[in-house]
């Protein structure tokens, strides 16, 4: 279950288009710990886990449960990803 929390953060910070620097610097934690979490090597503490949450808050109900409610704002990385491809070719509705 760790590896897979560590794949969902990697997945966040990528869809949110950031280096790990700045999402360590954003999150508070050292780089070389989100490292080791994205792959796989140890599991994120709780603590970095409501960070995550705090930070990226359209995010929480998708790393927690795998769900999405778009109605409630909570959204998965892949339809981040998703949206900003819209906005790019000029789609989008926003």
């Amino acid at each position: 279950m760790s590896s897979e929390l560590g794949k969902k953060v990697r997945e966040i910070r990528e869809a949110e288009e950031m280096g790990r620097q700045a999402f360590c610097d954003l999150i508070d934690v050292p780089k070389q710990t989100l490292i080791n979490i994205e792959m796989g090597r140890s599991g994120p503490s709780g603590k970095l886990l409501a960070e995550v949450s705090k930070a990226f808050t359209k995010y929480t109900l998708w790393l927690m449960t795998d769900q999405t409610d778009e109605a409630c704002g909570q959204i998965s990385p892949d339809i981040e990803r998703a949206r900003r491809e819209l906005k790019k070719t000029g789609t989008g509705t926003n």
